[in-house]
């Protein structure tokens, strides 16, 4: 059943939140590899946010409510950023301890927002009996492994239990395969051209996304050549996207 394999799409693509956990409680990670995995993976969530989701919005809506949408979905991230950041949040994708109080419930509710509309664009890919959108899936599942990583190395400075943190991710994991369920339950039936309006929507968010959140930190911790990492990323997106 296509509903089926929307909620276990949308749990494998966040699974890597409860790896990259895993590694970052456990292990020693040199921060320049996980720049450069974030660099990769914000590198193929651009290729498939522009290949993939406005691309095919592009011929199958009309482009005023495709550019509405895009921009909405953007700002909409700003707008939760923002908040995220006055309650302490700025920080979550960082391996470095953060001074704020509550700082991890607003890194949990920022992952949350990150993760709950990509699932539902994976959950929506599944309408109509499409085939599994593997480019989006794989993205999101290599930017998601960085983010808990560094993520999870700043919850245990903050003196949060491996148990807990072990919950957090796990909670995200469920949540994001209930997000990628009711996307397709919802949209089920609704006219296609909806279907590509609300990846536009989602287009726009996860590219706020990633300029804000993690190409910064690439930068930082690996330097410039993730520039040539990010383009890699975006350049394998696009040659996956036009053969499969």
């Amino acid at each position: 059943m296509d509903v089926a394999q929307a909620a276990l799409w949308g749990g494998v693509a966040s699974l890597s939140l409860f790896l990259g956990a895993l590694l970052g409680i456990h292990f020693k990670i040199p921060k320049k590899i996980t720049a450069f995995i974030m660099a990769f993976g914000t590198g193929l969530i651009i290729g498939s946010a522009t290949f993939d989701l406005l691309s095919e919005a592009g011929g199958n809506a009309n482009i005023l409510h495709i550019t509405i949408m895009f921009l909405a979905g953007a700002a909409v991230f700003t707008l939760f950023e923002l908040w995220i950041n006055k309650k302490g949040g700025s920080q979550r994708k960082r391996s470095q301890k953060n001074p704020h109080d509550h700082s991890g419930l607003a890194i949990y509710i920022g992952t949350l927002m990150d993760a709950i509309p990509e699932s539902i664009i994976i959950g929506i890919s599944f309408l109509g009996g499409q085939s599994v959108q593997w480019v989006f899936i794989i993205a999101i599942f290599i930017s998601n492994f960085p983010e808990a990583l560094s993520s999870s190395i700043g919850l245990k400075l903050d003196s949060y239990s491996t148990k807990k943190i072990l919950v957090l991710w796990g909670s995200v994991v469920i949540v994001s395969s209930l997000s990628a369920l009711l996307g397709y339950v919802f949209l089920e039936g609704a006219p296609e051209s909806t279907e590509y309006i609300i990846g536009a929507f989602g287009a726009g968010g996860l590219l706020a996304m990633v300029s804000s959140t993690m190409l910064p930190e690439a930068f930082e911790e690996g330097g410039p050549i993730v520039g040539f990492v990010s383009a890699l990323g975006i350049i394998l997106s696009f040659i996956f996207t036009n053969i499969s």
